[in-house]
């Protein structure tokens, strides 16, 4: 007898540790942990981030032509021995032995003028030279020497890139918030995906439950004789769909759960049960507000600007490069030769330099002109298509208000509908049992019932969507009244 008990107390054991360890592998997720999951664990997401640290860089690349440019040259050691053709005076060659060492060093700076689009330098070098053949060395160097070069007429780079690029580096930080909103829109749909296929696996077992329930009922009237044999063939054809329902049920919930777990990143081998998301927010959206706060924080609003400032830009190119190509050149500096190193740098000799390069066209045929002409007409079609975007952008946001406001009031339609097809499908059911309904109008409550709640599911999935949608459209947190912002890891 102690034996006996013993046994049953470690199988209740195990069996208490079976269903235990199975709740613990199922996981509850509503829809925020499944938005917050995606957010932080998704490829998409770790790709965003990505593009983000991209765009920085780039940057910080375009802040660094506006910075001095330092740089250190040289060769050493320049070693050389060899036999080299010398030219005599009578026009005769002679091949001459060589063995020297011609090292050199030099230190230079530049820094660009951005008002001016022109270069100051400055560079200090020097050079040694050692002949191997006679013992003879010698120094040359040039202490100090700074130059200007100042392109006349020509097109500015710097004086447009830095109207530009700022506007870029926004731009490119308000798509990576934008990323972020797409993405938790995506994990709300694949979160309504297996949510819709959870309730489709749960209304197919219900129903076969409830067919195989009234199948015994049928059964028994069949025996009395107070049902034919056909609604009992009816019956058996339903519960056959019934039984394939299940099997088609469970496998689009696996497939759901496989693609809810891919996109957010989730490393578990359990089973996922989604939680039914709230039918209301608490918040107020008016489309003025909506609208100025897209307008303050999408990267299409910036990028309005950029591509009339591009438009601009490609204009004053198109002047700039009009094969007049005038350089002026300075230069002031000082060098010396001498045997001995710390005699170059005593009273060097100054060298000056004062030059203006000129390149003018003479004839064309009117290339300089169609191209200015040409730059002209894209301004014109960027000033239009930005015209016709922002007033695309400007219905596109009042309609997904409207849209949201008219989603919370589908909701209490839905709930109400579900509500009286559940209350019907009952009283089908019951008077199918007390023998006054017939099989045909108790399949009509059946699909009734599972189509009520599926529309249900549907009118949440297109509720939140909507809101994700005003979220990724505006970039503001309607329900904290405040603006979104992220910061990528």
């Amino acid at each position: 007898m102690k034996l006996y008990f013993t046994f049953c107390l470690i199988f209740l054991m195990v069996v208490f540790n079976h269903f235990s360890l199975h709740a613990q592998d199922t996981l509850n997720l509503n829809l925020q942990e499944v938005v917050a999951m995606a957010k932080d664990r998704s490829i998409a997401s770790k790709q965003a981030a990505t593009l983000k640290e991209t765009h920085y860089w780039e940057w910080m690349t375009y802040k660094s032509n506006y910075q001095p440019q330092l740089s250190l040259s040289g060769t050493l050691p320049g070693y050389t021995k060899s036999s080299v053709a010398v030219i005599q005076p009578d026009g005769t060659t002679v091949f001459q032995s060589v063995n020297n060492n011609n090292s050199s060093l030099a230190l230079a700076f530049s820094q660009q003028v951005t008002q001016t689009g022109g270069t100051i330098s400055g560079t200090s070098s020097l050079q040694r030279y050692d002949n191997f053949s006679d013992h003879t060395s010698l120094y040359n160097g040039a202490p100090y020497g700074i130059a200007y070069t100042q392109p006349l007429f020509q097109f500015n780079q710097l004086k447009w890139d830095k109207r530009i690029e700022p506007l870029k580096l926004s731009e490119s930080q308000q798509a990576y918030i934008e990323s972020m909103e797409q993405i938790a829109m995506t994990a709300s749909d694949y979160f309504f995906a297996l949510l819709l296929a959870q309730v489709d696996l749960q209304i197919a077992e219900t129903n076969l439950k409830n067919t195989r329930s009234i199948m015994q009922i049928a059964d028994t009237k069949f025996e009395m004789g107070k049902i034919t044999r056909n609604e009992i063939l009816q019956l058996q054809l339903e519960e056959l769909k019934a039984q394939k329902a299940v099997g088609i049920a469970r496998r689009d919930m696996e497939q759901s759960t496989f693609d809810l777990k891919a996109y957010t990143g989730l490393q578990t081998t359990g089973g996922i049960r989604l939680l039914m998301p709230k039918s209301t927010i608490d918040m107020k959206i008016g489309a003025e507000k909506a609208l100025a706060e897209a307008f303050q924080n999408r990267s299409d609003a910036i990028a309005f600007g950029r591509r009339l400032e591009e438009a601009k830009r490609d204009v004053a190119k198109a002047k700039g490069d009009n094969g007049l190509n005038a350089n002026l050149n300075t230069a002031l500096g000082f060098s010396k030769s001498a045997v001995k190193i710390g005699q170059v740098y005593q009273s060097p000799q100054d060298q000056q330099l004062v030059e203006l390069t000129l390149t003018i066209p003479i004839l064309d045929w009117g290339r300089q002109k169609a191209r200015t002409k040409t730059a002209q007409a894209n301004q014109k079609f960027t000033q239009y298509s930005v015209e016709q975007d922002k007033q695309i952008f400007t219905q596109k946001i009042i309609t997904e208000v409207n849209l949201f406001d008219m989603m919370q009031g589908q909701l209490v339609l839905t709930a109400k509908a579900e509500e009286i097809a559940a209350e019907k499908y009952q009283i089908a059911k019951e008077r199918y049992v007390l023998g006054n309904l017939s099989i045909t109008d108790l399949s009509i409550a059946f699909q009734e019932n599972d189509q009520a709640k599926r529309d249900n599911i549907n009118s949440l999935k297109d509720f939140w969507g909507a809101y994700y949608q005003l979220r990724y459209l505006s970039l503001y947190d309607f329900e904290k009244d405040q603006k979104i912002t992220y910061n990528a890891n």
